[in-house]
């Protein structure tokens, strides 16, 4: 009987990969999983030098450092994606060469992706089972013991979500549940997660977080990658630094401070890379009057009465949790909702019954949070990324001028430090914290006077964090309007000016200077299902 077919045969629904080696009590002391000297080159570049990584069996193995250190690399190679140049994989003491992901689960070796690799026009349990169905004695494929299974796991991760859904129809959260999901149905003795909570609720990051606590516990091996050095701190075992391909630093968590990682992964201390400079506040650039935005079945709204303003200069953060309608929020300012009621306002001008692109046009730019699928184009190169939106300033008549384009695209490559050899190499081939900048450059090419910005160091390392922090800094001291969603508290701390906080589509509170607090963030986004009054102007 499968790995699968027991987890549809568990009543309980608790049935979870467990370990096909020792049990509980296996020495953590050696490595489950090495690697010696391992060296990855592409054309161009060394992406990793002489790369010694351990893997302890029972243990949350933190791989840590900056976009582009390596990380992704390495965890590739050992999950038979790709091939090392030179070095070796050893695999409790014998020498492995895995040349596809097949070949790594085979041995044991399982991956969760950070870029979602699911089937959107599937359904939740086909995805789960792609390339490796339930199949019955006649070689039929067994759709009900599959749904079994996936139901289990959804009850495991406490998703309400039917086997039977269509991933493209949930939330990008939900999606990368059913990434996880996925990995879990697998018997795996070492599971790589790259960046699992990147998409999660805070809630959905609990369950997780439970979950590689049971895993462990039965002997797995979790190999941990994550920006959220916090989280890498909670659970992590054995910390492990990249920086430029090369391994700098490893250390049990006992020596490990936040300290300790930011200075191994970035060279600089952490006090040197978040400051906030002071700057003067101008007058109202963006005015939202009872903005409200009906749900599109079963009544009530997404969006209820909210009431703000952004000053120029002004870094204005809205924090809640995920489902407290922040992203509904700034699409509709962009015109994404035409049944949006309300009014905006850019300045003194009603950006009333104008389309997105004429919005885009008055002043209005939105940077959005699924930088893959909806804020890059992976097949077209850095320079037409950036300059895509604002090719109109480019042209004269039918004609696009291509220098002033390309004095444009390297004018916003300087200016924002894209870590690029060529602007006309592929955007894919660059780090998420440089992608996230190329994103940043598009829409600053637009001349924006309020900048949106949706989640925007989803998915990148402290220092990535840190650009982004200062080019919004910079931005708002030249008198630019910034609006920012973020589910983290620490950043909107940072970050912020003025902070509102949303629940349950309502603007629940606005503090300023020293009452924003990670306590007051919190309290201010929760409030109980029954409470149905409109809220007030709080800002």
């Amino acid at each position: 009987m499968t790995h699968a077919e027991n987890i549809a045969n568990d009543k309980n629904g608790t049935a979870l990969p467990r370990r096909t080696g020792s049990s509980n009590g296996s020495d953590k002391t050696e490595p489950v999983l090495r690697t010696e000297g391992i060296v990855k080159r592409y054309p161009g570049t060394t992406a990793l030098d002489g790369v010694d990584f351990n893997v302890y069996p029972g243990c949350v193995n933190v791989l840590i450092g900056e976009n582009g250190a390596g990380k992704s690399t390495l965890t590739r190679i050992l999950a038979g994606i790709e091939s090392p140049t030179s070095g070796q994989l050893l695999l409790r003491d014998q020498s492995i060469a895995p040349a596809s992901p097949r070949e790594g689960r085979a041995l044991g070796i399982g991956v969760i992706h950070q870029e979602l690799t699911l089937f959107p026009n599937l359904s939740v349990s086909e995805n789960l089972f792609t390339g490796r169905e339930l199949v019955s004695g006649v070689g039929t494929v067994q759709h009900g013991k599959q749904k079994e299974v996936a139901r289990t796991l959804m009850a495991r991760l406490e998703q309400d979500i039917s086997p039977d859904t269509l991933v493209e129809d949930l939330r990008i959260g939900q999606q990368q549940l059913v990434e996880i999901a996925r990995a879990l149905a697998e018997d795996v003795s070492i599971l790589i997660m790259d960046e699992p909570t990147s998409a999660l609720s805070r809630a959905e990051t609990e369950i997780l977080l439970r979950i590689v606590g049971e895993l462990t516990a039965q002997g797995v091996a979790i190999v941990y990658i994550s920006h959220k050095l916090d989280e890498c701190l909670r659970i992590g075992d054995r910390f492990t630094v990249l920086r430029d391909g090369r391994l700098v630093a490893e250390a049990p968590a006992q020596d490990v401070s936040l300290a300790w990682i930011v200075e191994n992964m970035s060279g600089r201390s952490e006090g040197a890379l978040f400051r906030k400079e002071a700057r003067t506040i101008g007058e109202p650039v963006l005015r939202v009057e009872n903005l409200s935005l009906p749900r599109p079945h079963g009544g009530g709204y997404l969006i209820k009465n909210v009431s703000f303003t952004v000053r120029a200069g002004e870094a204005v953060g809205i924090y809640g949790l995920m489902g407290a309608g922040r992203t509904e929020l700034l699409e509709c300012l962009l015109g994404m909702h035409p049944d949006a009621r309300g009014s905006v306002f850019l300045g003194d001008r009603s950006l009333a019954g104008l389309r997105i692109d004429e919005r885009l046009q008055a002043g209005l730019a939105l940077i959005p949070e699924d930088r893959q699928r909806l804020g890059v184009l992976r097949n077209m190169s850095v320079a037409k990324n950036i300059s895509l939106a604002a090719l109109s300033r480019f042209t004269r008549g039918p004609a696009l001028s291509g220098r002033r384009e390309n004095r444009e695209v390297w004018r916003m490559i300087e200016t924002l430090g894209i870590r690029v050899s060529s602007a006309r190499q592929s955007i894919a081939t660059l780090s998420g914290g440089n992608q996230q900048k190329a994103v940043v450059a598009k829409s600053l090419l637009t001349q924006p006077r309020v900048l949106m910005m949706d989640e925007p160091t989803r998915g990148i390392d402290v220092a990535a964090k840190s650009d982004i922090f200062h080019i919004v800094d910079d931005l708002a001291a030249q008198g630019m309007g910034i609006l920012f969603v973020s589910s983290e508290l620490k950043e909107v701390i940072a970050l912020a000016d003025r902070a509102l906080v949303m629940a349950r589509g309502r603007l629940t509170a606005a503090l300023e200077g020293e009452d924003i607090t990670e306590q007051h963030l919190a309290d201010a986004s929760v409030i109980a299902p029954s409470t149905e009054h409109p809220n007030e102007q709080v800002a």
